[in-house]
């Protein structure tokens, strides 16, 4: 198998971590409010980006690629847009269940191929545009109020802003990893993952200490479960890494769809959150649409 082809595995991978590590930002949040378990996947999954990094280097010999003046832009920037993001979809969580709230965000796919077209004139193959129209439909369809309140539309509002920020945080690591020039596309995932964690927990330190302080030390009183939401996010981090260093991030983000499935099964398991038929219906749909992505990538 080439590399190359590697990139479906890499997102399944980065979905499933990433479904953790939702759930256990969703647990933080009562204890460490919305902004504390926001930057629980950041601040403490640094130490374990930092130390892959260094064990790769050590195992590889390749030397570590040095980031220049576009990549580096490219990393704050996409380390700035997937913190509002986080924090965007975490205060949806609080009005939502689990698993429609990670449906809002997966309309992200559609924006990721919109922003690729308009910034990068990326062009889309007719049959990754159906795929990604199936699995956005099946999305829409397991998510959309029941009622027209404000109440139920809040948080979809706020999903679909948490995935317009995903987006444009997809779109920008990709280019700064691209532009990292490393020597294979695991390097350059781990590169770029512990400068984005870096950039970010910078960020975040010198915003909280200036406006914010209460949320650090919440957050710190609840390290055990902060530390396993920095291992999973730094893990799903890293599989999103490599995928991007393989293909385009809109293969990548139509595929994550199925962390729909994934949240579904911890919600049972977890937040004894069921779906309705029509909830079901929308994910069949959403993984139709990802059989044809598959089959024409």
């Amino acid at each position: 198998m080439a590399l190359a082809e590697l990139w479906p595995l890499a997102t399944l991978a980065a979905t499933a971590a990433q479904t953790g590590r939702n759930a256990l930002q969703r647990h933080l949040t009562p204890l460490a409010g919305t902004l504390g378990a926001t930057y629980a996947r950041f601040l403490f999954g640094l130490p374990f980006a930092a130390g892959l990094l260094i064990a790769l280097r050590l195992a590889s010999g390749q030397p570590l690629p040095m980031p220049q003046g576009a990549s580096l832009l490219f990393m704050v920037a996409g380390g700035l847009t997937q913190i509002l993001a986080t924090a965007l979809m975490l205060r949806a969580m609080k009005q939502k269940s689990f698993v429609v709230t990670i449906a809002y965000t997966k309309t992200e796919p559609v924006l990721v191929a919109l922003f690729s077209l308009v910034f990068l004139s990326q062009k889309l193959s007719l049959a990754t545009a159906a795929a990604i129209g199936m699995a956005t439909c099946g999305v829409l369809l397991m998510s959309w109020p029941k009622t027209r309140t404000e109440q139920s539309l809040r948080p979809a509002l706020l999903g679909i802003a948490s995935a317009a920020f995903f987006a444009l945080s997809a779109l920008l690591f990709q280019q700064g990893i691209l532009r990292l020039n490393a020597r294979s596309p695991f390097m350059a995932a781990a590169t770029g993952l512990a400068l984005a964690l870096a950039l970010q927990s910078v960020m975040i330190l010198l915003w909280s200490s200036w406006r914010d302080r209460a949320s650090l030390t919440r957050l710190a009183s609840a390290w055990r479960l902060a530390l396993m939401a920095g291992f999973l996010g730094a893990l799903a981090s890293l599989f999103w890494f490599f995928g991007f260093a393989l293909t385009s991030a809109t293969n990548v983000r139509t595929l994550a769809m199925v962390e729909v499935i994934f949240a579904q099964i911890i919600s049972r398991r977890l937040f004894r959150q069921g779906v309705d038929r029509r909830e079901g219906l929308g994910i069949a749909l959403l993984m139709a649409g990802i059989a044809v992505l598959l089959h024409a990538a």
